[in-house]
């Protein structure tokens, strides 16, 4: 993918196998769904192919314009949608790539409706590949930490542990975004804005 250009290799199999697994489990082919694809950038093959049911509606954003682009960011801290826009976020193989990877997390937490969920994957291993920059790699620990920051429900989380003849292993979360009532609508508004206050200036 491609938050900053990721090299053709960083769509490894075990990414896209990973993908498809949670789609087949979660989704439901005759629910009509809004997807939103976070690093979307096809440099070597896409998730795509796996959100073409009639019914659903597939958009890939990142940083630069190409192909599977639908919407360019200005920042990889602020989306130019709407609160409550999306039925599901996917994201694979761009978090090592981004330097605040939590304050994009909460930028997907916004434009996610409730109900709604996210199929995260980063890796877990993997050799460098700084495009322009290669900051981290996520355990399970990790995303347990994320689902508490953006009081999220973690609904599974794994790491590949095990050996593989691949240099490359992930970590695999599903996320869910609570109902909340008024006051916790507040709270969460109040909670972006705050994580607005410590995002970059020159990043905003």
């Amino acid at each position: 993918m491609k938050y900053g250009i990721s090299p053709p290799e960083t769509m490894h199999q075990s990414s896209y196998d990973h993908m498809a697994d949670l789609t087949r489990r979660y989704l439901e082919v005759e629910r009509p769904l809004r997807i939103l694809d976070v690093g979307s950038y096809d440099v070597n093959g896409s998730y795509k192919p796996l959100f073409s049911q009639p019914g659903w509606v597939y958009q890939g954003v990142d940083l630069s314009a190409g192909p599977n682009v639908d919407v360019v960011l200005q920042s990889a801290y602020r989306f130019p949608l709407p609160d409550n826009y999306a039925d599901l976020i996917i994201s694979g193989q761009a978090f090592e790539h981004i330097e605040y990877f939590w304050l994009t997390w909460m930028e997907m937490e916004r434009v996610l409706k409730p109900g709604g969920m996210i199929f995260l994957i980063a890796p877990s291993r993997g050799p460098e590949h700084r495009y322009p920059v290669d900051c981290w790699r996520f355990y399970s620990d990790g995303f347990t930490a994320l689902a508490k920051y953006g009081r999220m429900d973690l609904i599974e989380v794994s790491t590949d542990w095990e050996p593989s003849l691949s240099d490359w292993g992930d970590t695999v979360g599903v996320f869910r975004k609570p109902q909340v009532g008024i006051p916790g609508g507040i709270r969460r508004r109040i909670r972006y804005f705050i994580s607005r206050l410590l995002t970059p200036k020159t990043q905003r």
